[in-house]
């Protein structure tokens, strides 16, 4: 690796890819996979409290896909917007950004961060409304949990690995899931009455299969719950495999029933799912690639299709985060070396990606994509240039629309509109 990448953070100057590929990164495609088996300014002042508008529903995690409704009417004033960054290095945030947003405009305003929280690089809020949730990527991982709307910290749990890069709710609102990056784990911890996570239940590390061309070791991206509820997916880029998890929701444990192997060196970063919930797209971040998977909800199992284009050209774009719009008609991909998001039209009921175009994002490496409760509009958050940048969603044709200028949040790296 080039000398001019950053150390990771609280290692006191050891390696760390994400933070590597963070800094120094400077004609229709047709992929049909076959169904699965039927039925199977940063700181004007610290923790200002977020405006107290109740949540349209339960809010969808950060790799979920929009809700359908209810929705906030466009009249209905401004909407909380969290931010996620790096509080160590040069020139990166002091937490937790806190900011609201027009919901007819886009617009954005600064209201204060939540200090006290170490690298908060990833965000999720609980079904509920009441808990957000951060990961503390650092050597010693955590995951730390605040109040809404006061922003008051209850406190943080080890998540027994190093490294977190994901952080998500279990749908019953009783377990918070995360994936240690470094050490290529993922985690559970109870969450109780407050929302409050406490000792870990399950720890499982990714001993097998063997890394991928060009990796170390295992490095688990992103851990989730299926649409259906009944399994959780664990999407390991080092180990170019999506894990099947069975969770025992009176124990907090965890038991493997099937993976999922990509070619070689994909690396598989992101996934979501169409609401119909028997297909799911899968963002890869080395190989430059995005595939279509089938899922059984019977078994838990994913059929992993053909890898196809992302649209940016030769090399690697880094492609990080995949959304889908909750009509299930068009899917958006970040590229952070290219600098743009691509557009896919969704057909044969969510079975293929028809890839249209791609769109600048009007900012530097977009590391996180998400898209507002109502789905109107979709929030980037560029690492490279402290941006987050937000673009109106044309429903009926996928057509994005940039809605003003970039709003500077230091090292944004997540962007989560409640």
């Amino acid at each position: 690796m080039s000398s001019g990448a950053r150390p990771a953070p609280g290692t006191g100057g050891g390696w760390s890819r994400r933070r590597f590929v963070g800094v120094l990164a400077g004609a229709a495609a047709i992929t049909t996979v076959p169904a699965p088996a039927a039925p199977r300014p940063d700181e004007p002042a610290a923790r200002a409290p977020l405006p107290r508008t109740p949540p349209a529903g339960p809010p969808a995690s950060a790799s979920a896909p929009a809700p359908a409704s209810p929705a906030p009417s466009p009249d209905a004033g401004p909407r909380p917007l969290l931010l996620g960054t790096y509080t160590s290095g040069d020139g990166s945030g002091r937490g937790i950004g806190v900011a609201t947003y027009d919901t007819a405009s886009g617009a954005i305003t600064g209201r204060g961060v939540v200090t006290g929280v170490d690298d908060p690089s990833f965000l999720a809020v609980h079904p509920d409304g009441r808990t957000l949730y951060a990961v503390d990527e650092r050597a010693r991982g955590a995951v730390t949990a605040v109040r809404l709307p006061g922003n008051e910290v209850l406190g943080s749990r080890s998540t027994g690995g190093s490294g977190p890069c994901h952080v998500s709710v279990h749908p019953s609102g009783r377990w918070l899931l995360s994936a240690n990056y470094a050490s290529g784990s993922v985690a559970v911890h109870p969450l109780d009455a407050s929302g409050a996570p406490g000792e870990r239940t399950a720890l499982v590390t990714h001993s097998s299969p063997a890394p991928g061309p060009g990796q170390q070791g295992p490095h688990a991206h992103q851990f989730v719950t299926t649409p259906d509820g009944g399994h959780l997916l664990a999407v390991d880029l080092g180990t170019d495999t999506v894990y099947t998890y069975r969770l025992d929701e009176t124990r907090g444990t965890l038991t493997e029933v099937s993976r999922a192997r990509t070619r070689p060196g994909a690396g598989p970063r992101h996934l979501t799912f169409h609401p119909g919930g028997r297909y799911a797209y899968l963002a890869n971040e080395t190989d430059n690639s995005v595939t279509v998977c089938g899922y059984d909800p019977a078994t838990g199992r994913l059929t992993v299709g053909e890898p196809q284009s992302t649209g940016t050209g030769g090399g690697t774009s880094y492609p990080a985060e995949i959304l889908v719009t909750s009509n299930g008609s068009y899917a958006f991909l970040a590229n952070r070396g290219d600098n743009s998001l691509t557009r896919y039209a969704i057909e044969a009921d969510g079975a293929r990606l028809r890839l249209l175009d791609t769109v600048p994002v009007g900012g530097d490496f977009p590391r996180h994509i998400a898209f507002s409760p109502d789905g109107r509009l979709l929030f980037a958050a560029n690492q490279r240039s402290g941006t987050v940048t937000v673009f109106a969603v044309d429903r009926d044709s996928g057509e994005l629309r940039r809605t003003g200028e970039p709003f500077a949040s230091p090292v944004a790296v997540c962007a989560l509109p409640l």
